[in-house]
Order: C-alpha cells, then sequence, then structure tokens
C-alpha cells in the first residue's frame, strides 16, 4: 500500500555509526519527498539536538513536522508550533531524582533550555548527551530547582553494571506511572504515561488524516517498538534490537548499510 508518512528514528537508524547522514540515504529522503511522501524525523533527542539535520534534510518546510523527547513533543519543524506534548512536574521530578539517588545512579532532568544534574560528580553519560544535541548541561541542587518549569523528560544514566543493578531494584509503582524505555545500555528514559513514539506518531497521523495502513516506521532500539507496532508497516534496522524485531513487519539493512535508504525504495516508493 502506498505510504503517505514515514516515521524514522536518528540514532543507529538514520545516523550511521559515525553519526553522520550518508549521502545515499539523503537521495533516497529526496525521492521519497518528491513523490509526495512526509518523513518525520521521531527522536529522543531534544529538539535542539535535531534542528543541523532538519536543515541537513530540508525537513524545516510548511508541512514538516519533528517528533523529539522519545514522543513527548510533536511540532512542527518550520515553525516550532506543538502538535502534541506530554510533559512532567517537579513532582515527577522529586520522585525520579530520589528514586535515582537510592538506586546508585546518576541522574539528569531535560527541560526546553537545558539539561539539570543534582549530581556534583556530574555523570560522564549527562556529558555525551549534551555534547550530541548540542544542549547546555547544569548542574543545579534538588532545592534549586524551579518547581514551576515542566519537563519533557528524565533520566538515571550510568555504566552499563550499575545501570542494570538500579533497573532491577526500581519499585513497581515507578513502571506503572511512567513511561520507561532503555534507549542505550546507559540510558534508562522516563517519560510522561501518555509519551512514547508510537502515541506521538498515532496523534501526528491523526491530526493529518493519514491511516495507519499508510504510516512507515524505521528503528532499531527499544524506544521504537511503539512506533513499529503502530505503523502499518514496521521496518527493522539489521542492526536492531531483538525486541525491534520481534515485532517488526518488514526488515531491511543496517545503519552502516544504509538501511534507511533501502527501507524507503524498498517498501515506499
Amino acid at each position: 500500500m502506498k505510504k503517505d508518512l514515514i516515521a524514522i528514528d536518528m540514532d543507529g537508524t538514520l545516523l550511521n555509526p559515525d553519526r553522520k547522514v550518508t549521502d545515499e540515504v539523503k537521495k533516497a529522503i529526496h525521492e521519497a519527498k518528491q513523490a509526495g511522501i512526509k518523513i518525520v524525523l521521531c527522536t529522543g533527542r531534544p529538539y535542539p539536538g535535531v534542528i543541523s539535520y532538519l536543515d541537513e534534510l530540508d525537513l524545516k518546510n510548511t508541512g514538516d513536522y519533528v517528533i523529539t523527547y522519545n514522543g513527548a513533543l510533536v511540532q512542527k519543524s518550520d515553525t516550532e508550533e506543538v502538535i502534541s506534548q506530554h510533559t512532567m512536574d517537579h513532582e515527577d521530578y522529586l520522585i525520579l531524582e530520589k528514586a535515582a539517588r537510592e538506586a546508585g545512579v546518576h541522574f539528569h532532568a531535560i527541560r526546553n533550555d537545558g539539561i539539570y544534574t543534582p549530581n556534583k560528580d556530574i555523570g560522564k553519560y549527562s556529558v555525551v548527551e549534551s555534547f550530541i544535541n548540542e544542549v547546555p548541561l547544569f548542574y543545579s541542587p534538588v532545592e534549586e530547582m524551579d518547581p514551576k518549569t515542566p519537563y519533557n523528560k528524565m533520566m538515571m544514566i550510568d555504566e552499563e553494571p550499575i545501570l542494570e543493578a538500579a533497573i532491577a531494584q526500581l519499585p513497581n509503582e515507578l513502571w506503572e506511572k511512567y513511561t520507561i524505555l532503555r534507549s542505550e545500555p546507559y540510558f534508562l528514559e522516563f517519560l510522561n504515561k501518555k509519551a512514547n513514539k508510537g502515541i506521538a506518531l498515532e496523534d501526528l497521523a491523526n491530526s493529518l488524516d493519514i491511516p495507519r495502513e499508510r504510516v512507515m516506521s524505521i528503528g532499531d532500539s527499544g524506544n521504537d517498538v511503539h512506533m513499529i507496532e503502530y505503523a502499518g508497516t514496521g521496518v527493522a534496522m539489521g542492526n536492531a534490537k531483538d525486541a525491534v524485531k520481534d515485532v517488526a513487519d518488514a526488515f531491511t539493512t543496517s545503519n552502516a548499510e544504509n538501511g534507511v535508504a533501502k527501507a524507503i525504495r524498498d517498501f515506499a516508493l
């Protein structure tokens, strides 16, 4: 069936192992756009970490959209007008900061103006998140955080064995209260329960009157599972985690082998 919208994850999917968009992938995206298909980047990154790629791929025109913060924010990419948004508040910050402290892992929260960590010994993966997304990183004690400011997502971050141990001791009520995603071995992400890439993609498709059968999604990691399940054609990258492959409708090559370009040409063009 003809596709009207293709949602593409970024890290591990759109971007090759050097975090670049290859010429072959750019060409396929251009071909899809020429065919009238909407290309929507759907990523766990904050919006500032996506802007340069929207410019590079010419995805900041009228009628272009972008999904960031793992689905917590859907907006028009040219005007930044919000289509849907599901944030967390200061009470959530206090709950999750305390849980991270008790579990012995580093923690940070992401707002529109930057990344905030209460850890004096700032975790190296907070620095990684800041660097990759070109977002400022601040140390701020819990008592100095503005109780009126919303958060797009919060993260427990640490070395894989430390994070694994922390996950094992998280209380059940956290799993019930939040959307929790393991986006990388060293990232555990917490979002509003109404926020994930699948819900965001559904919100956007409904706003555009595009039936799910005409939606395709491409991804590789745990935070892509919901959008792979939602789309009429969910495509797993060759380098995808088993959780993604288990729910996918179709498969492509890895991000080192222009997998996005192959998926667009095989299943949408």
